[in-house]
């Protein structure tokens, strides 16, 4: 999802890109324009990477809870041996690495908004911790090689990005949201709705990557990259159905277990170091998203 994007954009950077991807949630198909400039590797990156490069984004794990717990195991190895592979590749050909990690480190925050100093509040036992503990301890890797071996890094904090390219079974909030609204099927809120998310469209998130990778050998984070502006759930559900012109019921269900309660990024750092901000409205990434959904739905694509 957002990999695909990232490779559109430095593609139409004119940038020589090669993806590297074993397809468990990445799919060709959202490349095809760009099929002729990105050289593609089927391969799983817990292997041993041999490739001469220059910078390196390593966005690779499954970031939807519907896909990274049916495979937790397989999650924790993506987030430590992946990271360690990447890494060697970094250390051999001395190149820039950006890693992508996640708001999910806050964990369920006491601390509003999340600032970079921020350590958490994580469940390092339940069912999330396959992705939050392998992203925390990714993190840890990067600060160590850097400190030990000097390797030039990156490390971004992203929050919830959303658009295009998001597979329909996505399974979080507004994948499903938006296809239950276009199909006038009942729209799910999880809890009493009330606790909050910050949505960021994908293509800021994206020149936020960039500009990060872009930024002075100084700048290495941990940055957090994402859309200050918080909305409840409740108040997603409604503007998702008015957008869809949808006549679903809003309804609520059971919440699950560690769910954060609110999650909102401090960016002053993103706006500083790197003079970033986003600048897509959640009406207009909606109404991006909802007609990307869409056609999808009415072609018959679930992925």
């Amino acid at each position: 999802f957002i990999g695909s994007h990232l490779v559109a954009a430095l593609c139409e950077q004119g940038r020589d890109v090669i993806c590297i991807d074993n397809e468990c949630t990445g799919n060709r198909r959202n490349l095809a324009a760009y099929q002729d400039q990105v050289q593609w590797i089927s391969q799983d990156i817990c292997e041993p990477i041999q490739l001469n490069v220059d910078e390196i984004y390593h966005l690779a794990c499954p970031a939807s809870p519907a896909f990274y717990q049916k495979d937790p195991i397989q999650t924790m190895k993506t987030g430590l041996l992946g990271t360690m592979s990447v890494l060697e590749l970094a250390k051999t050909c001395q190149a820039t690495v950006l890693y992508a990690s996640t708001s999910e480190v806050y964990g369920d925050p006491l601390v509003h908004p999340q600032h970079e100093d921020y350590f958490g509040n994580v469940n390092p036992i339940g069912d999330r911790a396959c992705y939050v503990a392998s992203k925390r301890c990714g993190e840890g890797m990067m600060m160590d090689h850097y400190r030990q071996d000097g390797i030039a890094i990156k490390i971004a904090r992203i929050f919830n990005t959303y658009g295009p390219h998001m597979a329909i079974n996505d399974g979080r909030v507004v994948s499903n949201f938006i296809t239950q609204a276009i199909a006038n099927a009942p729209i799910t809120v999880h809890g009493d709705g009330q606790q909050t998310r910050s949505f960021c469209y994908v293509s800021d998130l994206v020149s936020g990557l960039i500009a990060l990778m872009a930024s002075s050998q100084e700048t290495i984070g941990p940055i957090n990259i994402g859309n200050p502006d918080e909305i409840s759930m409740i108040e997603l559900a409604q503007k998702i159905k008015r957008q869809c012109q949808s006549t679903s019921e809003i309804v609520l269900a059971g919440r699950p277990k560690d769910d954060p309660s609110r999650r909102c990024p401090d960016i002053k750092k993103a706006k500083k170091e790197l003079a970033w901000s986003p600048k897509v409205s959640l009406e207009d990434g909606l109404d991006k998203s909802i007609q990307y959904f869409q056609t999808q739905l009415s072609t018959g694509v679930i992925d």
